[in-house]
């Protein structure tokens, strides 16, 4: 079929609204018109990934394969994915339409599926061999599968190339040893995206070799990791003698680290352009009406600190739309995108030290006053920010060789 053939046959985006909006109607409430914040009013929760208690967790991870899955049966939940893997064969214009639209309506939240969508899938799409690729590909759309990024080690933070899990060849398998750590997401995982030494001799870039690994094969252990604002989203992944087939290797032996590169370009991405609070109004309309909760909204300091939280809180908003919109025209993740990260976590960095000065003590001590000890969620939450990733050093190296074109650090 020619292209102009193909592009007649793709489905008029009028008509294709129509069918997203009978679609969401018929399964979804659409979203109060009033959303203006009130202080007292609702749940005062402020932090940066929303965590609950395990009974909770389940319940809303259930919610959100549930709509997953029916979205995705109705044609609208890999829009723009190639037909022949399943996909809606539509275009980026399409899918920019109907996530505009659901974002009208009240839905379980997915962010479950955000390192395995936005990270693992490009990743897939672009390293694995095509049977394994349509074997996974459709079923992470449709929330079947969840998947998670198993990079870090305890002695290789953001140094990637630092790991020592080792991938041993036997006959058409690999035998894996190791351990990976602050690992999102692996307590819901059905496959990982795992980067593995496979040659100790080579250089540490030439080494390594990724695979998709089954997060239930025998030998995986996954444990939770208590961070100190109480929730447990992170975890700990032991690997004793787990065995993966070489058809789910990502590209060539020893070529692990630009299969990395492909994942970490798009996790810069989904973060950067995620920086902010979990969920409810933006983070200037509860830093206002805070500041003028504790009577600091007449003092020029703090409001001359306000103005410069709401320029940054603007600033990075459309720094986000421009990274969105050149990747929505075809282009590639850059290493530009690593400067939307450091700024959203130098953002949060601020906040969370305004937050700290305005309240004070109550920021420590529990009074059960609305709206002022839940911001301690946040306020601990902010370190982790600046280490997934790729810590804010990392990062400032990246911009400056890869954006600046400045010289390399010496190692």
């Amino acid at each position: 079929m020619s292209q102009t053939a193909e592009r007649s046959a793709i489905e008029d985006l009028g008509e294709f609204r129509g069918r997203a909006v009978e679609f969401l109607e018929a399964h979804a409430s659409q979203i109060g018109g009033n959303d203006e914040f009130v202080w007292g009013e609702g749940d005062d929760f402020v932090g940066i990934v929303e965590e609950g208690d395990p009974e909770t967790e389940a319940a809303s991870v259930a919610a959100a394969r549930a709509w997953a899955a029916l979205r995705f049966d109705a044609g609208f939940g890999w829009i723009d994915g190639p037909a022949e893997l399943g996909g809606g064969g539509l275009t980026g214009a399409h899918l920019r339409a109907y996530r505009s639209l659901e974002s009208r309506y009240d839905l379980p939240d997915q962010s479950v599926f955000t390192i395995g969508l936005g990270m693992v899938a490009p990743t897939i799409a672009a390293h694995a061999r095509p049977d394994v690729a349509a074997q996974y590909l459709a079923p992470l759309h449709r929330g079947d599968v969840i998947a998670c990024q198993l990079f870090s080690e305890p002695g290789a933070g953001s140094d990637l190339a630092s790991l020592s899990t080792r991938a041993v060849a036997d006959g058409d398998e690999w035998v894996v040893d190791g351990q990976k750590v602050w690992t999102s997401n692996a307590h819901h995982a059905g496959i990982g995206e795992i980067i593995c030494r496979t040659d100790p001799d080579a250089p540490k870039h030439a080494g390594m070799t990724a695979f998709i690994v089954d997060m239930h094969a025998p030998g995986v252990e996954v444990r939770p990791l208590r961070q100190m604002t109480g929730g447990a989203g992170f975890n700990e992944v032991f690997f004793t003698g787990v065995r993966i087939p070489d058809s789910h290797r990502l590209g060539a032996v020893g070529e692990g680290w630009g299969v990395a590169l492909t994942t970490l370009m798009n996790e810069r991405a989904s973060i950067g352009s995620g920086m902010g609070l979990a969920k409810g109004p933006g983070p200037f309309e509860r830093l206002v009406a805070l500041t003028r909760h504790v009577g600091a909204d007449a003092d020029p300091v703090t409001r001359d600190r306000l103005a410069r939280l709401y320029t940054t809180h603007v600033v990075n908003g459309l720094t986000a739309k421009r990274a969105t919109a050149a990747l929505r025209s075809g282009g590639l993740p850059g290493p530009e995108l690593s400067i939307l990260k450091l700024a959203g976590t130098e953002h949060l960095l601020a906040i969370a030290d305004y937050v700290a000065g305005v309240l004070g003590p109550a920021l420590c001590a529990d009074t059960g006053e609305w709206g002022t000890f839940a911001w301690t969620k946040l306020v601990c939450g902010v370190p982790g920010g600046r280490l997934g990733g790729g810590s804010d050093e990392i990062v400032r190296n990246i911009i400056g060789e890869r954006v600046l074109g400045l010289p390399r650090e010496p190692r």
